[in-house]
């Protein structure tokens, strides 16, 4: 069986930057379960696994627009320490939640100085090409309720 649209995929993965310093893998853990076709993984890895089979292994360089996207400096802001209620000591490398006019949006602290707080809304990987070494274990057709909801259930995918 192929991988191709409305397809569960299970697939081990290592992926690197190109520097090859290790962003994510599956080593020691069950593998990831997706749907192939409904964007529950990045375009440039979705995209060079259709057609694949069980046991089949590739190497994928993903550019960023296939990926997390480009880093956009609006998305880099000042806002006061206030901002920050509850929490004891905001430091660099702490993430936050924020509601954004698109819904909530991850941002990250760059800088703390003062009273004024840099943050930046980019993906953390944005910008970044990434090399993703995949092996595909098991394709299987997904079930009705899979489909409705847009996800993989079970083991390596969603719990309801």
């Amino acid at each position: 069986m192929q991988i191709e649209e409305n397809k569960v995929v299970l697939i081990e993965y290592t992926v690197k930057t190109e520097e090859g310093v290790l962003v994510d893998t599956s080593e020691g853990n069950e593998p990831l379960a997706y749907l192939h076709g409904h964007r529950n993984i990045i375009p440039g890895l979705e995209n060079a696994l259709a057609g694949k089979k069980v046991d089949d292994e590739l190497s994928v360089n993903v550019q960023p627009d296939d990926a997390y996207g480009q880093r956009h400096d609006d998305l880099i802001k000042e806002v006061p320490a206030e901002a920050f209620q509850g929490v004891e000591k905001v430091e660099p490398g702490m993430q936050f939640h924020a509601e954004s006019p698109n819904g909530p949006q991850l941002i990250t602290v760059t800088k703390v100085e003062g009273e004024t707080v840099t943050v930046d809304g980019n993906h953390p990987l944005a910008g970044v090409p990434l090399n993703f070494d995949v092996k595909v274990i098991e394709v299987r057709d997904a079930s009705e309720e899979e489909l409705s909801h847009g996800h993989v259930h079970g083991p390596g995918g969603h719990e309801h």
